[in-house]
C-alpha cells in the first residue's frame, strides 16, 4: 500500500499522505515523498504541487513516535537527515507548492507544511502547534528554522517552548496560514485555485523563479540576491512566456502562457 498517494488535474498534481489514522510519517513515508517530488520537479507537465492529507482530520501528526521509541539514536539521527532533505527538496523545487492542510497539523506534520510555499487551511476545528517539548526533544525536521523565519525569533521560541496547540484563526494571524476555505468541497476548492496559477492563466515558468528567489535570496546577503534575481530574470526575458506577455500587453488582449 502506497503512503503517499499521487493523482493529476490538469497542471496539478496532488500528493496525499495517507497513513491512517493520523498520517503520522516513517521513513518509509518521506521515501515515497522524495520520490513523488522529484517526479513532479522533472515532469514538465506538472505546474503547481498540492501536499495534503487522507481523510478528514489529520494532515499530518507528525513522525511516528511508536517508531522514535524503538530505534537507536543513530537510526533517528539518520531518519531527521533525510526528512531535511526531502524537505529541502521540496522547498527548492521551481514549482509553487501548496499544502492543503485538510485537519490536523502538528509536530513533524507542521514542519511538512512549513516547506511549502503556501498554506491553505480547512475551516474547522484542526490543532495547529509543535509540541515536541512535552517529549523532551525539539521540532527536529527544520521547525525551528522554518518558524522563526516565518514568524519571527521571540514568538517562534514562544510556540515552541510552550508547546501549545491553537486553532486555525490563530494559525492565520501568527502567518502560518495563509487562507482559510471552507470546509465543504475544500480540496476540489484548493486544485481549483491551484490551476489558476497554471498555464494558460499563469506563466508557470515565472511562478517558480519568484519562489525560487525569494527561497535562495533570503539566506543571501541583499546584493547577492539581487544578483540572483537580475540572473533569474535574464532567464525569463529568454522564454516564450515572457514574449507572450509583452505581446499581448500591447495588444490589449489577456496572454495565454505555455509555462515555457
Amino acid at each position: 500500500m502506497s503512503l503517499v498517494r499521487t493523482s493529476r488535474h490538469g497542471g496539478v498534481t496532488v500528493l496525499t499522505l495517507d497513513n491512517p489514522p493520523a498520517n503520522a510519517y516513517s521513513h518509509e513515508m518521506h521515501r515515497e515523498l522524495d520520490e513523488a517530488i522529484l517526479a513532479a520537479r522533472f515532469d514538465e507537465a506538472v505546474h503547481v504541487i498540492v501536499l495534503t492529507g487522507a481523510g478528514d482530520a489529520f494532515f499530518c501528526a507528525g513522525a511516528d513516535i511508536a517508531m522514535l521509541e524503538r530505534v537507536t539514536p543513530e537510526w533517528k539521527y539518520n531518519f531527521c537527515l533525510h526528512a531535511n532533505e526531502t524537505l529541502c527538496r521540496l522547498e527548492q523545487t521551481p514549482k509553487l507548492v501548496i499544502a492543503a492542510l485538510n485537519g490536523h497539523t502538528v509536530g513533524g506534520g507542521l514542519e511538512v507544511a512549513l516547506a511549502a510555499d503556501l498554506r491553505w487551511a480547512k475551516d474547522g476545528k484542526a490543532k495547529f502547534g509543535l509540541p515536541e517539548v512535552a517529549l523532551g526533544v525539539l521540532p527536529g525536521t527544520g521547525g525551528t528554522a522554518r518558524l522563526a523565519r516565518l514568524v519571527g525569533r521571540s514568538r517562534a521560541i514562544d510556540l515552541m517552548t510552550s508547546g501549545r496547540t491553537f486553532g486555525v484563526d490563530e494559525a492565520r494571524s501568527l502567518g502560518l496560514v495563509d487562507d482559510v476555505l471552507p470546509a465543504e468541497g475544500f480540496l476540489d476548492a484548493v486544485v481549483a485555485r491551484a490551476q489558476d496559477y497554471c498555464p494558460p492563466k499563469k506563466a508557470s515558468l515565472a511562478v517558480g523563479l519568484i519562489k525560487r528567489s525569494v527561497t535562495s535570496g533570503l539566506e543571501m546577503d541583499f546584493a547577492s540576491h539581487l544578483a540572483l534575481e537580475r540572473e533569474l530574470q535574464q532567464q525569463l526575458f529568454r522564454s516564450r512566456d515572457a514574449k507572450e506577455g509583452f505581446a499581448a500587453f500591447n495588444e490589449k488582449r489577456k496572454p495565454a502562457f505555455e509555462g515555457r
